[in-house]
């Protein structure tokens, strides 16, 4: 269990990345509250901790399965020797990571390999999830055993709600023995002690049809159906074996009894129940031949209200079996969308994820994807609040994997899987608009894009004979030269553990450019020589936090004075100088 080791050293250990805005590539950047991030998700989650720590309703990941082909999630694997790397030819020829080796079931670490990978992204997954959060997570039959394993110890094996059995095909002809016919997928609750405030119920799990009778309370009420107010074969009360006055004044008993008897039949309500229920017309006596009696007693099973007139709403916990949802509606969806569906292979259905999604309570919240790959998660999203007018946001996250050169997608423009699930996205977002214009305007179809890159910050640590004049000119500032403001503005919300998707504006101050986000969350200036007249312009708007670069003030005592500006004009603001 070495791996397991590694795996956690690994999602614990620091890292200097960033993500950088990509606005060019953006849909309506400054309004939406959708993220797409590019980059690897191991080192995506390690940003997002502070950022999205706890915020988190859903998780949907469709993991690479352990097919022992075009593995790229090779980050915690365990090496113990040079013997072994070069034996599996872990490495290229140039002492590159080799992403296409084959991860063969009789290699020593064909499931090591794979556990490791899931496991540090499982731990970090669960600390972005809230309280009443839920992950679901796609997999096969290869590594059932092994998942189930590490999510019980990750996520405790009392949080495991169920495994989801979807059935996405009727039969496989060229199967050898028996054709498996499913995929499992699992979920687990961040919380069981949430599960009423983390799952909905069935609605549709009632037969309406058995709703067929109606009286003057059919507005309040809705329509109902009748039941047997007696019933037999039960625990026996002595206290609900009494007798009913008909409406013609005969008294009967429980299983249409003239007279008192202990035959083990008795009344489901009540003395006291009954007298309120026949008060308000919630029970109905009809004429009956098969009782001693004549009289058959029954009670209201109402549409809308319980037996005791308090409003619900008919519902039945959703089933662990999926049948109605096929995987060849996910290449149908592809076609829609793209002419074509031959630009990528093992996407889910829509439908699939919009079911999950829809067994989530609530319809406003944050659904993560971080094996995004085609992006239909983030299509399901938007499809949804389409149709039930919600407020769900999504934050996509996808290795930036490399396209074949000869394939349809890669001829037709699209050089990596981003790529596609970024046009995937736009697409979407067009199709909505088109089909419902009066909805959309209401509906969020954009997302923002990041990508995952170096710091901003120059590296400093040089050994001594690595200095040189040129290098000492480039340490003049200890931001990188490529970086823009927004590139500093998003590394800051990183950072402080701000949201990525808030609004912001910027303005010029006395010739300065000053960034407000969300309002004065964070107030950030980033130009060269920043004067005095600009640092107390922003302190008199009190922002929560306050940013500068070091270069903004010509030496120390510029430095202080700003500090003292803050502490006359806004104390509370904390400060911050990069």
């Amino acid at each position: 269990m070495g791996w397991k080791k590694a795996a956690i050293v690994e999602s614990n250990k620091p890292i200097r990345k960033t993500l950088r805005p990509c606005k060019e590539e953006s849909v309506d950047w400054d309004n939406t509250e959708n993220l797409y991030i590019e980059g690897d998700n191991l080192e995506v989650m390690k940003l997002l901790q502070e950022s999205y720590l706890g915020k988190i309703k859903m998780i949907y990941i469709d993991p690479p399965y352990n097919t022992g082909h075009d593995f790229v999630y090779p980050d915690s694997f365990i090496m113990d020797n040079e013997d072994y790397n070069e034996g599996i030819g872990y490495f290229d020829e140039e002492g590159n990571v080799n992403f296409k080796r084959e991860n063969s079931i009789t290699a020593g670490k064909y499931h090591s390999d794979w556990c490791s990978m899931m496991y540090s992204r499982l731990m970090l997954a669960r600390n972005l999830l809230c309280d009443d959060g839920v992950i679901f997570i796609s997999i096969d039959d290869n590594e059932l055993e092994n998942l189930m394993k590490m999510a019980n110890e990750v996520f405790g094996e009392v949080n495991f709600a169920c495994n989801l059995i979807w059935q996405k095909k009727t039969g496989a002809s060229d199967a050898k023995g028996i054709a498996t016919i499913t995929e499992s997928i699992l979920v687990y609750a961040k919380d069981r002690s949430f599960y009423a405030q983390t799952f909905t119920k069935n609605t549709e799990s009632y037969d309406l049809n058995r709703y067929r009778y109606s009286d003057e309370f059919v507005d309040d009420r809705g329509p109902y159906y009748i039941d047997n107010l007696d019933r037999g074969g039960l625990s026996y009360s002595d206290s609900l074996n009494y007798g009913i006055e008909c409406p013609d004044g005969t008294i009967t008993f429980p299983n249409g009894r003239t007279e008192y008897v202990n035959d083990g039949w008795i009344w489901k309500w009540s003395k006291q129940k009954i007298e309120w229920a026949r008060k308000n017309k919630f029970i109905e006596f009809r004429k009956t031949n098969k009782k001693a009696s004549g009289w058959a007693v029954c009670y209201k099973n109402y549409l809308k209200v319980d037996n005791e007139n308090n409003p619900i709403e008919r519902a039945a916990p959703h089933k662990n079996l999926i049948s109605d949802v096929l995987n060849a509606n996910a290449a149908a969806t592809m076609k829609e969308l793209f002419g074509t569906n031959n630009y990528f292979s093992y996407s889910k259905p829509v439908e699939l994820i919009k079911k999950f999604i829809s067994f989530v309570k609530d319809e406003n919240f944050i659904v993560m994807d971080f094996f995004s790959g085609s992006a239909t998660t983030a299509q399901a999203v938007m499809e949804l609040n389409a149709e039930n007018r919600g407020n769900r946001k999504f934050i996509m996250v996808q290795l930036p994997e490399d396209i074949d050169s000869k394939s349809e997608a890669y001829k037709a423009g699209y050089e990596n899987i981003c790529d596609i699930g970024k046009e995937r996205i736009r697409r979407v977002g067009r199709k909505i608009q088109e089909d419902n214009p009066l909805i959309a305007q209401d509906l969020d179809i954009g997302f923002r894009v990041l990508k995952l890159d170096d710091s901003n910050m120059n590296d400093v640590y040089y050994n001594s004979s690595e200095y040189s004049q040129d290098l000492l000119s480039s340490l003049e500032s200890n931001i990188k030269p490529d970086r823009t403001d927004l590139d500093l503005l998003f590394g800051c919300l990183l950072d402080w553990g701000l949201p990525l998707s808030l609004p912001y504006s910027s303005e010029e101050i006395y010739g300065c450019t000053v960034h407000d986000y969300n309002d004065g969350d964070l107030i950030a200036c980033f130009d060269e020589n920043v004067p005095d007249s600009v640092v107390k312009a922003i302190a008199k708007k009190k922002p929560l936090r306050a940013v500068f670069r070091d270069s903004s003030f010509s030496d120390s005592p510029s430095k202080i004075n700003v500090g003292e500006i803050f502490k006359l004009l806004a104390p509370d603001t904390r400060v911050k100088v990069i």
